[in-house]
C-alpha cells in the first residue's frame, strides 16, 4: 500500500497515490489536495490550510467591477473545519402583557403609600380650616387652595392604587408560577381565577390571602407565612375602614360630615400601611428583609469547653497558705534540713 496520501478538502478523505496523482476525489468530487507522506509532520507539508472571510469572492468580484450576487449563506453537509458551533440558547419567553408595571410593584406602592400619607395631610388640613371657620370667615382663596389640594391628591393616591393593584397581581402570577415550577408542578389555579380573585369586591378580601399562603406552604421558615398573616389582616381591616368611610359620607349632619373629614384622614393612613405592608409581605415570600436585602443563612454553633484543660489550673497562695499553717519551728527545722543539704 502506498505510503503518500492526497486528503480532499472537501470531505477530508485520504487518497493512496498509485501511480499519477488525482486532481478530484472520487467520493465527493472535490479538490484532492496535493501528494504528502501519511505520516508527514505539518512543517514538511506542501499545502496549509487558508482562512479566508465569507466574503472574499464579493470583494474580488468587486475590485474586478464584476456583478455580485448576494445570496444566504448556506452549507449541503455538516462543515468539517473543526470548529464548534455554540450550543442552541433556549428561546425567551413570550412578554407577558404589563411585564414592565409588574417590575415596578416596589416602586408603585412606596409611591401610593406617600400619596395616601399626603391624602391624610390634605384632609387634616381641611379639618383645621373647618375648626377655624367655627369662630372667623375663612378667606375663599385659601378655601379654594384646600379643595383643590384635597381632590387633586385623592384622585392621584386612588390613580396609584389602582396601578398598584395591577402590578401586584402580576407579581402574584410570577411568584406562583416560580414556586410551583420549583416544586416540579404548574399552577393548579388559572390567572383569570388569580385575577378574579384579587379584583371582586368583598371576595378580594379572602382570596389574596389564600393564593399567597399556597406559595410558602411547603416552607420550613415561618417568617413568610407569618408576614402574610399580618397583611392579610391588615387588607380585611383596611377594606372595613374604607367601607366605612364610603357610607359616612351618606350623612347630612354638618358635625357627622366634619367628622366624617377627620375620619377619611385616618382612612388614608390605613391606606398607606396596608401599602407599606404589602411591599414588606412580597420581600418575606421573596426571601428578603423588609429593606430588600437578602437573608444570609446562619448555622448556629454549640460552644463547650475542652474535655481535659490545656492549661493546668494554677492555685495561687498554696505554698503560702501551707507555710502559714506549719509551725515556726517546723519552718526553721527545715530551712536548716535545707542548708544542711
Amino acid at each position: 500500500m502506498s505510503t503518500v496520501v492526497q486528503p480532499c478538502a472537501r470531505c477530508g478523505a485520504r487518497w493512496a497515490v498509485q501511480s499519477t496523482p488525482m486532481h478530484w476525489c472520487p467520493r465527493c468530487r472535490g479538490v484532492l489536495l496535493s501528494p504528502a507522506p501519511i505520516d508527514a509532520p505539518p512543517e514538511r507539508r506542501n499545502y496549509r490550510w487558508v482562512a479566508r472571510k465569507p466574503d472574499q469572492r464579493t470583494r474580488r468580484a468587486l475590485v474586478a467591477g464584476l456583478p455580485v450576487r448576494r445570496e444566504t449563506p448556506r452549507y449541503t453537509r455538516i462543515p468539517r473545519w473543526g470548529l464548534l458551533d455554540p450550543p442552541p440558547r433556549p428561546a425567551a419567553a413570550a412578554p407577558r402583557p404589563l411585564t414592565r408595571l409588574t417590575a415596578r410593584a416596589s416602586t408603585l406602592l412606596i409611591a401610593t403609600a406617600s400619596m395616601f400619607a399626603v391624602a391624610a395631610v390634605a384632609e387634616l388640613l381641611r379639618y383645621l380650616l373647618l375648626l377655624r371657620n367655627r369662630t372667623r370667615l375663612i378667606h375663599p382663596v385659601l378655601l379654594t387652595c384646600s379643595d383643590v389640594f384635597v381632590v387633586a391628591a385623592a384622585l392621584l393616591a386612588l390613580v396609584l392604587a389602582l396601578l398598584t393593584a395591577v402590578a401586584v397581581v402580576g407579581w402574584l402570577v410570577d411568584a406562583r408560577r416560580l414556586a410551583f415550577r420549583e416544586a416540579g408542578r404548574t399552577d393548579p389555579r388559572s390567572v383569570r381565577t388569580l385575577v378574579l380573585g384579587c379584583v371582586i369586591p368583598v371576595v378580594n378580601l379572602l382570596w389574596p390571602g389564600v393564593f399567597l399562603t399556597e406559595i410558602v406552604a411547603r416552607r420550613s421558615d415561618p417568617r413568610a407565612l407569618r408576614a402574610i398573616r399580618i397583611w392579610w389582616a391588615a387588607w380585611v381591616f383596611g377594606g372595613l375602614v374604607t367601607a366605612v368611610a364610603l357610607a359616612w359620607r351618606t350623612a347630612d349632619s354638618l358635625q357627622v360630615k366634619a367628622d366624617g373629614v377627620l375620619f377619611t384622614a385616618f382612612t388614608d393612613l390605613v391606606a398607606a400601611a396596608v401599602a407599606l405592608l404589602t411591599l414588606a409581605m412580597m420581600r418575606a415570600v421573596e426571601d428578603r428583609d423588609p429593606l430588600g436585602r437578602s437573608r444570609t443563612a446562619r448555622r448556629w454553633l454549640i460552644a463547650v469547653d475542652p474535655a481535659v484543660p490545656v492549661i493546668e489550673p494554677v492555685q495561687p497562695g498554696g505554698g503560702a497558705a501551707r507555710a502559714a499553717e506549719q509551725p515556726k519551728d517546723a519552718v526553721d527545722r527545715e530551712h536548716e534540713e535545707v542548708m544542711a543539704k
